[in-house]
């Protein structure tokens, strides 16, 4: 699975080993539905306003693309760390969601064939 980050913050080099050690563990659960064996997440981390200090100013998007659907997770955190992790839980949750959907279809296709 890549992970190709796009930022429009300054950040770090250790931040960025953090999003990267953090979103790789979803490529377990994604690994069912790559054909090809690339899977590719888009992880977007952008300050909110460049004025404000306080409060959710650090926003993270998630954008997976599985057969015929883009799964997306967006959140805002105070701390870039935070947005990152609770967008990784999200995005694992609307994974799951779309794995539970996807194997349920499935299971009516080869139901009707017999």
């Amino acid at each position: 699975m890549k992970i190709k980050l796009t930022k429009s913050a300054d950040l770090t080099a250790s931040v960025e080993s953090y999003v990267e050690k953090k979103l790789a563990p979803l490529a377990k659960f994604v690994k069912h539905f790559e054909k090809t064996g690339e899977a590719e997440v888009w992880i977007e981390i952008a300050r909110t306003s460049k004025h404000h200090r306080k409060g959710e100013v650090f926003r993270a998007a998630v954008n997976l693309k599985l057969p015929k659907k883009m799964l997306r997770a967006e959140t805002y955190e105070k701390d870039v760390r935070t947005a990152v992790d609770r967008a990784r839980d999200m995005m694992r949750l609307e994974i799951e969601k779309y794995k539970t959907r996807f194997l349920a279809a499935k299971q009516r296709v080869l139901a009707k064939k017999r």
